[in-house]
C-alpha cells in the first residue's frame, strides 16, 4: 500500500449547530408526500394544496374553523377519569391519566359547551383525538349526555365533531355502557325535535361509530375520513377476503348511503350554518 492510499480524507464539520436549525417549518402530506411550509399548510386549514388531502388537526384549531372567534364557552372542563377497574397493561391507567394531565391541553377526550356559528347559538361538542385517541370512557359518555341535555333544555341545535378510536378498553364494560347512555339521551333530544348534526372526521371508529356518530339528523363527513366499526385489516383477517378500494372511507360510505354529504374543511362553517337554519325552520313549522 502506497503512502497515498494511507492518507485519510479530512472530516468536514458544519459550523452551524444542530440546535440553531429551525424546526417546525415544514409539513409533509400524509397522502402524496408533498412538502409544504407549515404556515402555508395552516392557512389552508391543514389541507394539502396538491392533492386536497385533509390531514388531522388539533381540536382547538378545528374550533376556530367551525365556530365564531372566542364564542366557545366550555362546560365541565375539570371533569376527569378515575381508574375504577385498577387497569394495567404496559402502564397503569391512572399513570396514563396523570401523564396526559402533566402534558397539558385537554383533561379528557371530549369537550362541550355553548358557542355561536355565524351568530347562531348552538350547543357544540368535540372529541379530542390527541387525548388517548379520542376514546370514549365514563367521563366522555357523561359529557356527551350533558351535551344533548343542554341542547334539549335550551332548545338549541347540536353539533358534535367525531374523532375517536372507539370505546376505552381501560374502563371495560363501563366504557361500553356509554353507547347506550348517550344514545338514550339523544333519543330525548329527537323527541323534542331539536336538530343534531354529526360531523365525522378521520378517524371515526369503534363504539363511537356504532352509536351516536351514525345517528345524526344529518351525517356529514370530511373527505377521505376512515369511518367504520372494525378496522379494514381486522375485517380482512376475519372474512379472508380483500376489501374493495377505498372501503370505509367517506366517499365509499356516501356511495352506499351511510353519510349524507362530504364537505371540504373550508366550506364547513357556512354549510353547517345553512343546514341548521333549515332544520330549525322546519321544526318551527
Amino acid at each position: 500500500m502506497s503512502w497515498f492510499d494511507r492518507l485519510k480524507a479530512p472530516k468536514i464539520t458544519s459550523t452551524k449547530k444542530k440546535a440553531d436549525l429551525p424546526e417546525g417549518l415544514w409539513d409533509k402530506c400524509s397522502n402524496c408526500a408533498e412538502i409544504m411550509f407549515h404556515e402555508d399548510m395552516k392557512r389552508n386549514l391543514m389541507v394539502c394544496s396538491q392533492c386536497s388531502f385533509h390531514m388531522k388537526i388539533p381540536t382547538l384549531d378545528r374550533l376556530d374553523i367551525i365556530l365564531d372567534q372566542d364564542s366557545f364557552e366550555e362546560l365541565d372542563p375539570g371533569m376527569k377519569s378515575i381508574d375504577p377497574l385498577q387497569f394495567k397493561d404496559l402502564k397503569k391507567y391512572k399513570d396514563r391519566i396523570k401523564a396526559y394531565e402533566k402534558a397539558g391541553g385537554a383533561k379528557e377526550a371530549y369537550v362541550y359547551g355553548r358557542a355561536t356559528m355565524m351568530s347562531m347559538p348552538i350547543v357544540f361538542g368535540s372529541f379530542v383525538f390527541e387525548y388517548m385517541g379520542g376514546s370514549m370512557g365514563s367521563v366522555v359518555g357523561e359529557k356527551i349526555t350533558r351535551t344533548f341535555e343542554l341542547a334539549l333544555e335550551e332548545e338549541k341545535p347540536c353539533l358534535i365533531v367525531m374523532a375517536s378510536g372507539g370505546a376505552r378498553m381501560q374502563e371495560g364494560i363501563l366504557s361500553l355502557m356509554q353507547m347506550a347512555k348517550t344514545t338514550s339521551a339523544l333519543s330525548q333530544l329527537r323527541q323534542k325535535g331539536m336538530p343534531f348534526i354529526s360531523l365525522l372526521t378521520h378517524p371515526t371508529t369503534g363504539g363511537v361509530a356504532a352509536s351516536i356518530a351514525m345517528l345524526g339528523d344529518l351525517i356529514i363527513a370530511e373527505p377521505n375520513a376512515l369511518i367504520g366499526f372494525a378496522g379494514p385489516r381486522v375485517i380482512e383477517q376475519t372474512i379472508k377476503e380483500t376489501l374493495p378500494e377505498g372501503f370505509q372511507r367517506s366517499e365509499y360510505l356516501l356511495d352506499h348511503g351511510m353519510v349524507d354529504q362530504i364537505i371540504e374543511r373550508k366550506a364547513l362553517k357556512s354549510k353547517l350554518h345553512f343546514f341548521f337554519q333549515h332544520l330549525m325552520h322546519n321544526r318551527a313549522d
